[in-house]
């Protein structure tokens, strides 16, 4: 465990140098927030639809329990719409960090002494995994905690703050942010251990954040509803991809070879 800390500390102190590291978790957080707390700031608490949740459309009363007018509804279904960003948060800072992770200690020369180490494989890879995991789930539960104290003082009623706050997106941060995070980290560290640019780790790992843009498009234009059962499904899925992804990460960062495959 003494070693798992001390690759986690070592970790930090390097990357977090790296300023767009620092962009990555400070800001990004912050600007992700900023646009569903912006279009409910941009309504203004309107209730000017009458009616009630089972007066509106189906695609807006799907977001919707029954205790909240159409105004508030339509509120909900505009900022369900920008909540899936959270989702972003622990792919992107993850996938900045690790992507650096094995690479960037080659081209700064520290990986030869590194390996040289009585450290295991999986001591080494878990450090490292943690290392850019943590500041993204971290970063992830503060930008959701600010969100939900703008919503509880821009929202009008305590029944649509507890809409936009409901178990979707209780479950969608707190259970599938962390697996979604480490997810993010060891395909990034498994590219990152393969190529020989720290430019093209990064470049290539980001491509984890498709999969949530897909989700993102897929529900502006209607096509499924993200709820809780979907989340619950999500969560196990990656469950079992995390798993193999730390099996495949062991298997594949072959230490013996892996300086002398890099000119």
């Amino acid at each position: 465990m003494n070693k798992i800390k001390t690759i986690i500390r070592k970790e930090w102190a390097e990357v977090f140098k790296n300023k767009m590291v620092l962009f990555t978790v400070a800001f990004l957080p912050l600007i992700l927030t900023a646009l569903p707390l912006g279009i409910l700031i941009s309504m203004g608490g309107d209730t000017a639809i009458a009616g009630s949740t089972s007066d509106m459309p189906a695609e807006f009363s799907a977001y919707c329990p029954a205790n909240i007018s159409g105004g508030e509804c339509f509120q909900v279904f505009m900022v369900s719409q920008f909540m899936i960003m959270f989702m972003l948060l622990p792919l992107a800072i993850p996938a900045t960090i690790s992507s650096y992770s094995i690479v960037g200690e080659k081209t700064t020369h520290s990986l030869e002494p590194l390996l040289a180490t009585p450290i295991t494989t999986a001591e080494l890879l878990i450090g490292k995994s943690l290392a850019a995991g943590i500041p993204a789930i971290v970063a992830t539960f503060a930008a959701f905690a600010i969100f939900a104290a703008g919503a509880w003082i821009i929202a009008p009623s305590q029944a649509l703050f507890l809409a936009l706050v409901d178990a979707r997106w209780l479950l969608a941060v707190f259970l599938v942010g962390p697996l979604m995070a480490f997810l993010a980290v060891f395909i990034s560290i498994m590219v990152s251990s393969r190529v020989n640019d720290p430019r093209v780790a990064e470049q290539v790992s980001m491509i984890v954040i498709l999969p949530v843009l897909g989700v993102f498009f897929g529900q502006i234009a209607g096509l499924f509803v993200l709820n809780s059962k979907l989340v619950l499904i999500s969560a196990g899925v990656l469950l079992v991809i995390d798993a193999l992804l730390v099996f495949l990460a062991i298997r594949l960062f072959q230490r013996e070879n892996i300086l002398t495959r890099w000119k």
